[in-house]
């Protein structure tokens, strides 16, 4: 006659749950991959939202690009003989502002497409600038004399042209004429005489109105950068290689102050190329056409227009949670099977840890219509009663049944708590299996898991 189920050993009674457990790790895993392409999908449906409005925007310059003649000399073979030929080429002197003020306020705006919310804007920027011919061009290998200033050009970087929508410029005074592009990358530009500028500096101011989604860089260059910056989003990031000098967040909106120099840049507020674009190697500037050897992001301000919630990451989070919640709901079964005599099957195992999968998947699909927090709420309580339910059938008892529930309420509220105190959840965790451990050695320490048959006394 063979073996039944209620004379195994402990011992293979625990295998057999350890079995159930590492299979129920493929629908956990699976679920995982669910989480990961529905976030994409909202990626994707946030991108098709803000489409046409204006992508995230990198607000750079202004520069003040001025072309000089320089002689340069070539060397070639000729008929064995080495022959240096010396011509003027053109080439251009882009020069950053000595000091730059820039106020902008971001009004946002809640954009929605079915069961996914974005957070666009619109910006309004006014600034001044002020111009220097540096006293020392010698040193660059430009000659004052050179220099055409009355063939001057200012440029401007945003990273999405498309969100553009108003944009006056003066500059020593006088208005001028935009064009489309700011240099080597997307932006705007005018051309200025700059003639003054060989006997005092000369300012510049502009304002601006433009478009974008999720985020607004700031690319600093001046010599002296202030950027002031205002919203009424009650839920700003601040990013970027530079941190806010000062900042307030409120549930009204928030503000913050940049204050940047040019030493913390690590670059000259002057550099030369050519008319072609090719930048001296030996000169650092972050805009335009001279946007060369600068890891991006690294010489920027950034602040982002965050939702408050990212149910993704959370539901992520709760996904890993998974095999504790069913490590110890099915070491609750087997204390009843090993300690009580209460017969649990294998199959009563894979039903139980089904549920506790697919409160995961309850909690995803909740979680995109009512949010995280009543999804949770949602999702445990149903899978809750079905497990306390079935547990009174299964365990022959609703006292017994009553155990599971708490069991399983208690794990929940856990989770709960620890996916909310992100900086104290590893210590607030180990603490518990510490506690949870301790208390499983203590409630077995008199059962031999190798003999079959009924516990020792």
């Amino acid at each position: 006659m063979s073996e039944t189920s209620t004379d195994r050993s402990p011992g293979f009674k625990l295998a057999l749950v350890l079995l159930v457990a590492f299979l129920l790790s493929i629908p956990l895993f699976a679920i995982w991959l669910l989480v990961y392409d529905r976030e994409q999908q909202s990626q994707t449906a946030l991108a098709s939202i803000a489409e046409g409005w204006g992508g995230p925007q990198v607000l750079s310059g202004p520069q003040l690009v001025i072309p000089y003649r320089a002689e340069t000399s070539e060397t070639t073979q000729e008929n064995g003989r080495a022959v240096t030929r010396t011509r003027m080429v053109w080439r251009e002197l882009a020069l950053a502002p000595e000091t730059f003020e820039l106020e902008t306020e971001l009004a946002p705006e809640r954009r929605a497409r079915s069961i996914y919310e974005a957070v666009v804007y619109r910006a309004t920027a006014s600034g001044q600038v002020r111009f220097t011919l540096p006293g020392d061009l010698a040193r660059l290998g430009v000659e004052r004399a050179s220099l055409a200033l009355d063939r001057a050009e200012l440029r401007f970087g945003l990273s999405d042209m498309r969100g553009i929508q108003e944009a006056d410029i003066r500059f020593n005074g006088d208005d001028v004429d935009l064009r489309s592009g700011g240099g080597n990358g997307p932006g705007f530009s005018a051309f200025v005489d700059a003639s003054a500028l060989a006997d005092a500096s000369i300012p510049a101011s502009f304002a601006l109105a433009f478009r974008g989604n999720q985020r607004l860089s700031l690319q600093p260059l001046a010599g002296e950068t202030e950027w002031t910056v205002w919203s009424s989003w009650p839920h700003p990031s601040f990013q970027g290689g530079f941190l806010p000098d000062e900042s307030e967040v409120t549930d009204d909106g928030f503000s913050a102050t940049y204050r940047i120099t040019n030493l913390a840049l690590g670059r000259s507020l002057v550099a030369t190329g050519d008319a072609a674009g090719q930048p001296d190697p030996n000169m650092h500037m972050s805009m335009g056409r001279f946007a060369y050897d600068v890891p991006p992001g690294e010489y920027e301000t950034r602040v982002s227009l965050i939702l408050p919630v990212d149910l993704y990451s959370q539901v992520d989070r709760s996904v890993k949670y998974g095999f504790l919640i069913i490590g110890f709901t099915f070491l609750a079964y087997l204390m009843f099977d090993v300690i009580a005599g209460v017969r649990v099957s294998t199959v009563e195992y894979l039903l139980v840890g089904a549920a506790l999968v697919l409160f995961f998947v309850l909690l995803l699909a909740f979680a995109e219509l009512i949010g995280f927090g009543w999804a949770f709420i949602v999702a445990a309580a149903a899978i809750v009663g079905l497990n306390t339910s079935y547990s009174a059938a299964v365990l022959k008892s609703w006292r017994r049944a009553a155990y599971i529930g708490g069991l399983l309420a208690g794990l929940y509220a856990v989770m709960f708590i620890l996916l909310s105190l992100e900086t104290f959840s590893l210590l607030i965790g180990s603490l518990l299996l510490f506690v949870a451990l301790a208390a499983i050695m203590y409630a077995t320490r008199n059962i031999d898991w190798g003999k079959s048959g009924a516990p020792q006394a």
